[in-house]
C-alpha cells in the first residue's frame, strides 16, 4: 500500500517545483470517465501539500485508448460473479495500482447504470474506498487525506481508517507483514460495518512475478508458485462487534487486475487523468519484494516477461486441478460431527491411489477446518500427516498442526478421527465474547455473497480440467523450472535468468539467522477459563457459540426425570432450588473446554444415593439467609439424573473429541453444564450451544482461474 510521496520514474521530465505549482494553482477539474455512459462531476479542493510530498500528475491531454482495459476488467469482474449493482469496497493506497483500480471500477459501476443519485450525495452507489493510515510515519495522516480527496473527485465515497498498535510499532524486520495483517483486519471491520461482502485489491501480474521468485527461493511447491488467488474468502481472526457480516461468510477478496501489468497501471491512470503517489519504502532493498522488483524491472525482455507469466499460468492450472480434486475428496470421504471433529473414511479415500499433491491438499483442508487456522497446513507437519495417512489401515495416533489424529474406535483403522487439540495444544484455548445484535441485514449480505460465489463457481465449472492439461502433478518442487523447460513453457534464457534470481534471493535469505523460540510447544498448557455474563455470547475455539441464562420458573417437562424420586415439586421448593447454585454471591459462571476430571465428576454425581464424601454447596435461600444444601435437595437429584443421561451420550463421543467440548463451571471449578450432552446442574439453568465454525470446511471459497 503506497504511503509517502516520491516522484515516479515517469515524471523525470518535470521538476518537483513545477508539479507543486501545477497542483496548487490549477482549478479543480471535472473527472470524465470517458469509457462509461455517464459523466461524473465532483469539485473538491485538494489539501495543501507539505513540502516533503511529491506526486505524479497525469498529462492534461491524453489519447490513451481505454477500451481494451475496460473490456478486460469487465470480463474479470464477470468471472468473479460480480455485477455493477453489488456492494463493493476497494483497498486504496493512492499508488498507481489502486488508483487504476478506482478508475476501472468507477467506470464499470456507472456504465449503463443509474449509479449516481442525489440520495448518495453524488457518490457512486454501493462503492466504498477504504484508505488505511498505518500511522507509522508523521506525514501518513496528511497523505491519507490527500488520497481521500483525490478518490472522492472520482465519485467514490471514502473512509480513512487509522491503525491502532497496542503493542507498539512493529520491528523493522516485521514491519511489512504486520502492516499487511493490520490492513486486512481493518478491511474486514470496515466492510462489516458498512454491510459489504466484497473487497477489490489491486494486485497485478508484476506482483505475481515477484511472488513467484520469492516463493521459488523459499522452496515452495507448485501450489505456492501459483501465486495469489483470483478470488478468496478471508475470515476475521476474532469475533467482530458488528453482526452484519456473519462469521462463517467473512468477505470475498477479488483481484481483478491479475491480467494487467504495472505498465498498464500507469496507462490507466493517465487515461483517466488521475494522479498517483509512490511509496518511498518500495525503493528500499531492506525488503525482499523490493529487491526482486528492482531486478525484474531491469529485465526488459518481452520474451522473458511472457514466458514467466506462462509458467505462472501453468502453475495456476495445476493448482486449480488439485483444488478440484481436494474438494471432491472432502465431499466423498469426510463427515463432520456437530461436536467439532471430523471422520475420514480411508476406504473411500483410497490414500494409496491418490497423487501426493492432491492428498496433501486434502489433508491440509481438513486440518485447517478442525484446527480453525487461517492458513493452510504446510511443511514438516504435512509430511508427518502424509506418512501417517499412507499407513493404511491406521493403527497409531499422531499430533500435528493443532490436531490429534487416531483410529476411529471399532473401525479397525479404516476410519480416522481428526480432533482439535485442547489441553495438549501449544496455544491456550481461544475464548472471545460478543453481544447479541440483529442479524437481519447480515442475512442480506450473506445471501448476496453466496450468490456471487455460486455465480463464479458456475463460470469455473465450464473450465473442467483433465489430468492431461496439468503439467506439474508429480514434479518435485525443486524441479519445477527444469520441467517447465522440458515442456517448452520457458526457454533456455528465461530458465537461466529465473534460476539466477532464485539462487541470489535464496543466498540472501539463508544469510539471515532467524532464531524461533519453540519453548511454548514443549510445555502443556493448563486449561483456563473466563467469566460469561448472562445473555452474553462466548465463542470458544472459533467453533462453539455459547450463551446462558436463568429461568424464573421451570415446567414439569424439565423435571420429568425426577418423578421416580418422589420429590416435592411445590412452588417454594422450586424457588429454593436455587438460582444460587449457579450465581450465588453475585458470581457468574466461567467457560473452558472439557477435561478428564469432568468425566470423573459426572460418574460420581450419577451414583444415587450420593456418597457422604460428595461435595456440598452453599446456596442462597428465598429470605436471603445462607445454608448448606441438603444432599436430598431437588438440585442434586436433578443433577444426578442429568449426569446419568450425559454419560450415556458421552460414551458415543470419542475420547479425543471430548477434550474440545465446551463446559460451564462455577468460580470454584465445579462443573455446572456440558451443553453438548445436555448436562446441567440445575433445572433453572438454560445453556444454549451452537456448533458454528468460523472457517468452513475447505477453507472458504478460493479460485485461481
Amino acid at each position: 500500500m503506497a504511503r509517502g510521496l516520491i516522484l515516479s520514474s515517469l515524471t523525470l521530465t518535470a521538476t518537483t517545483t513545477c508539479l507543486f505549482a501545477s497542483i496548487s494553482k490549477t482549478p479543480p477539474k471535472s473527472f470524465n470517465l470517458s469509457f462509461g455512459l455517464k459523466l461524473i462531476h465532483h469539485h473538491y479542493h485538494l489539501l495543501p501539500l507539505l513540502c516533503s510530498f511529491s506526486v505524479y500528475s497525469s498529462p492534461s491531454q491524453c489519447s490513451i485508448d481505454m477500451s481494451k482495459n475496460t473490456e478486460t476488467f469487465s470480463r474479470r469482474m464477470a468471472m468473479a460473479g460480480l455485477e455493477p449493482h453489488h456492494r463493493i469496497a476497494l483497498g486504496v493506497s493512492g499508488g498507481p495500482d489502486s488508483m487504476a483500480l478506482c478508475v476501472l471500477t468507477a467506470g464499470w459501476k456507472t456504465a449503463g447504470a443509474d449509479a449516481v443519485t442525489p440520495e448518495n450525495g453524488g457518490f457512486i452507489d454501493g462503492l466504498l474506498a477504504i484508505i488505511v493510515d498505518h500511522g507509522l510515519r508523521a506525514e501518513s495522516k496528511e497523505e491519507a487525506n490527500i488520497v481521500s480527496h483525490r478518490v472522492s473527485k472520482m465519485g467514490i465515497r471514502c473512509e480513512i481508517a487509522c491503525c491502532d498498535w497496542p503493542s507498539g510499532r512493529p520491528k523493522q524486520g516485521q514491519l511489512q507483514e504486520a502492516a499487511r495483517e493490520m490492513r486486512y483486519q481493518i478491511f474486514q471491520e470496515v466492510c462489516a460495518q458498512h454491510r459489504i461482502g466484497v473487497l477489490l485489491i489491486a494486485h497485478h501480474a508484476d506482483d505475481q512475478a515477484e511472488l513467484f521468485i520469492l516463493r521459488l527461493s523459499r522452496n515452495s511447491g507448485v501450489l505456492g508458485l501459483a501465486g495469489m488467488p483470483f478470488t478468496s474468502q478471508i475470515f476475521p481472526t476474532y469475533k467482530q462487534s458488528y453482526r452484519e457480516v456473519q462469521a462463517n461468510q467473512g468477505i470475498l477478496v477479488v483481484r481483478p487486475l491479475l491480467e494487467f501489468s504495472k505498465e498498464d497501471m500507469y496507462k490507466i491512470c493517465q487515461g483517466g487523468s488521475e494522479n498517483w503517489v509512490e511509496d518511498p519504502t518500495n525503493q528500499s532493498p531492506l525488503y525482499v519484494r523490493n529487491r526482486i522488483r528492482m531486478v525484474l524491472n531491469n529485465l526488459s525482455s518481452s520474451t522473458f516477461k511472457f514466458e514467466l507469466q506462462a509458467l505462472i499460468s501453468a502453475c495456476r492450472i495445476t493448482r486449480t486441478y488439485v483444488d478440484q480434486i481436494g474438494y471432491s475428496l472432502i465431499g466423498d470421504a469426510v463427515v463432520i460431527k456437530d461436536h467439532g471433529y471430523a471422520v475420514i473414511d480411508l476406504q473411500i479415500l483410497c490414500p494409496l491411489k491418490v497423487e501426493d499433491i492432491c492428498l496433501m491438499k486434502f489433508l491440509s483442508l481438513v486440518l485447517q477446518f478442525v484446527s480453525q487456522r487461517q492458513r493452510q497446513i504446510r511443511g514438516n507437519a504435512l509430511k508427518l500427516l502424509m506418512d501417517y495417512i499412507r499407513t493404511f489401515p491406521c493403527k497409531n495416533s499422531v499430533t500435528a498442526a493443532g490436531c490429534y489424529l487416531c483410529p476411529d474406535p471399532g473401525s479397525r483403522g479404516f476410519r480416522v478421527l481428526v480432533c482439535c487439540c485442547s489441553d495438549d495444544c501449544a496455544l491456550p484455548s481461544k475464548i472471545e465474547y460478543f453481544e447479541s445484535h440483529s442479524q437481519g441485514q447480515g442475512c442480506c449480505v450473506a445471501n448476496e455473497l453466496g450468490e456471487i460465489i455460486e455465480a463464479e463457481k458456475s463460470y469455473a465449472n465450464h473450465l473442467v480440467l483433465d489430468a492431461s492439461d496439468v503439467h506439474f502433478l508429480d514434479v518435485n518442487p525443486e524441479l519445477v523450472l527444469t520441467e517447465a523447460k522440458k515442456l517448452n513453457i520457458i526457454g533456455e534464457s528465461t530458465y537461466n535468468t529465473v534460476l539466477a534470481l532464485q539462487k541470489q534471493e535464496t543466498a540472501h535469505f539463508r544469510s539471515k539467522t532467524e532464531v524461533i523460540s519453540d519453548s511454548a510447544s514443549k510445555h502443556g498448557v493448563t486449561p483456563f477459563s473466563k467469566s460469561l455474563q448472562p445473555g452474553q455470547f462466548c465463542y470458544l475455539m472459533d467453533r462453539f457459540i455459547l450463551t446462558w441464562k436463568l429461568k424464573t420458573n421451570t415446567d414439569n417437562d424439565e423435571l420429568s426425570g425426577l418423578v421416580g424420586y418422589e420429590m416435592d415439586m411445590g412452588e417454594e421448593t422450586r424457588s429454593l432450588c436455587c438460582t444460587s447454585c449457579v450465581t450465588g454471591n453475585n458470581k457468574v459462571p466461567e467457560v473452558r473446554h472439557m477435561i478428564e476430571s469432568d468425566w470423573l465428576y459426572l460418574a460420581e454425581l450419577s451414583k444415587y444415593p450420593l456418597s457422604k464424601n460428595f461435595p456440598q454447596y452453599e446456596v442462597e435461600s428465598v429470605n436471603g439467609t445462607e445454608r448448606i444444601m441438603d444432599r436430598t435437595s431437588l438440585c442434586l437429584h436433578y443433577a444426578s439424573v442429568s449426569a446419568k443421561q450425559a454419560l450415556r451420550l458421552l460414551k458415543s463421543i470419542p475420547v479425543a473429541a471430548r477434550r474440545s467440548l465446551p463446559v460451564l463451571i462455577n468460580q470454584q471449578g465445579q462443573l455446572l453444564s456440558i451443553p453438548s450432552v445436555n448436562f446441567k446442574h440445575c433445572p433453572f439453568l438454560m445453556v444454549h450451544m451452537e456448533f458454528k465454525p468460523k472457517i468452513p470446511l475447505g477453507g472458504g471459497h478460493t479460485s485461481f482461474i
